[in-house]
């Protein structure tokens, strides 16, 4: 099974930069979009054969996440549970027979680091829900997670290190994630790869000059790793400030 996860940055937006000629080249048994940008009956957006499901955010052009699934999954739910996470549209997840799957658009701590105590907050939340999950039977979890994990996961580390998404905080808090009994696929594959970045920002002509993170995952308890076929990131994909990401499951 191939999954795609992608933060589009405003999927009406996308729309008209080639996200529909995307979707169907990568043909994809599910695909994953964050920060959709979207309230309910904005878009008539829809693919044949794919079942959709989307989470909005409460506040008008922010956030959101969907998922378009070819497989029709057991149950559905929308959020953690927890009030104070679950305004923001940042979680879907699909229970299917042999696993579930999760996408999340993780929040960003912002200038400043104004909402870093709130990002701790959720980075222990959303843990201990997908622990809840992998109780019960594998979890594979995609999306834009806000974070580096490591020097070899941007380009520029030691201007970044105190910046949002490169902090020790959320560094520590996404090492703890997989010590828990995840996987990150990508590095999986490819331990030592250099250079390969899913997000650029809009500034300084950064994906132009490849001046990137490695922001977005695919991860996967640790008990599929003997199911793993192989990882990508879609590079050469535009549309967004992120590219698409992949993993394939036997």
């Amino acid at each position: 099974m191939k999954f795609i996860s992608w933060n589009v940055n405003g999927l009406r937006a996308c729309c008209d930069k080639g996200f529909k000629e995307a979707f169907t080249a990568l043909d994809a048994d599910f695909f994953c979009l964050q920060e959709t940008k979207m309230q309910a009956g904005q878009l008539d957006l829809e693919f044949e054969g794919y079942r959709s499901y989307w989470n909005y955010a409460e506040k008008k052009g922010y956030s959101g996440t969907a998922i378009f699934s070819r497989h029709e999954p057991l149950n559905v739910s929308y959020g953690l549970g927890m009030e104070e996470h679950d305004k923001e549209g940042r979680v879907i997840t699909l229970e299917m027979a042999d696993f579930f799957l999760v996408t999340v658009y993780t929040p960003n701590s912002q200038d400043e680091l104004r909402r870093l105590d709130y990002r701790m907050q959720w980075e222990d939340d959303f843990r201990d829900y997908l622990l809840r999950l992998d109780a019960q039977k594998p979890v594979v979890v995609c999306g834009d997670l806000n974070v580096a994990h490591k020097e070899i996961d941007l380009k520029n580390p030691k201007s970044n290190r105190k910046n949002a998404g490169f902090t020790d905080e959320e560094r520590a808090k996404f090492g703890a994630l997989l010590e828990s009994g995840f996987t990150d696929t990508f590095r999986f594959f490819y331990p030592e790869q250099e250079g390969i970045y899913s997000w650029w920002s809009y500034r300084f002509r950064a994906r132009e000059k490849n001046a990137g993170w490695r922001i977005d995952y695919f991860l996967v308890s640790r008990r599929l790793e003997s199911q793993l076929k192989g990882a990508a990131i879609h590079t050469e994909i535009f549309g967004s400030d992120h590219c698409p990401v992949e993993v394939d499951l036997f």
